[in-house]
């Protein structure tokens, strides 16, 4: 579940506890891992030990390389986004801020150089502003914050481009979230 504060019309968005936790565990767990299997392949008491120490050699600089460029998103009270709500709302990032009837799609899309999530916002006026997520915001909780804080606010065209993307089904079966109608416009 998002980690969201609520002060008034703003919204401050952080990453979820439970992805914090494993993160923490895929990280950490890689890494140790990695290094049980190299200390194991050096003792030579095995007839596996070389294979020991080859995966460990090989996946350690992997693990470390993810562990690196996530450390940013583990800054205790980090908010990744904050949503201001309202006709003139805006999302503001350490990217840049842009409104709400500026958005011309939204997505979250997976980097394949570093394997973290990043909100991507097109604007109307071609602009890219790139959120990252650090991977601490899962997908169906991002669906929800953007048809719940987001959606209502955008242009008719935004939100049909929305509409396309989101399976508000699955989001009613897996976290129990249905959209409220009354809120648009």
């Amino acid at each position: 579940m998002l980690n969201v504060k609520e002060i008034g019309e703003t919204i401050k968005i952080k990453g979820s506890k439970f992805m914090y936790g494993w993160m923490i565990l895929f990280y950490l767990g890689g890494l140790l891992g990695c290094l049980f299997l190299i200390v194991e392949g050096f003792s030579f008491e095995s007839n596996y030990s070389l294979i020991y120490l080859s995966g460990g050699i090989i996946f350690f600089p992997i693990f470390l390389y993810l562990t690196l460029w996530s450390l940013p998103g583990f800054i205790p009270g980090k908010t990744l986004l904050t949503i201001d709500q309202g006709k003139k709302g805006t999302i503001k990032s350490k990217k840049g801020k842009v409104y709400f009837k500026n958005i011309r799609n939204i997505d979250l899309v997976r980097n394949p150089f570093n394997l973290i999530n990043d909100i991507i916002i097109e604007t109307f006026d071609n602009r890219r502003v790139k959120i990252r997520t650090y991977n601490l915001i899962d997908e169906l909780d991002y669906q929800v914050m953007v048809d719940q804080y987001i959606y209502p606010y955008m242009t008719e065209n935004s939100r049909k481009v929305w509409d396309r993307k989101v399976n508000l089904e699955l989001l009613l079966k897996e976290v129990k979230y249905e959209r409220q109608e009354q809120k648009l416009n």
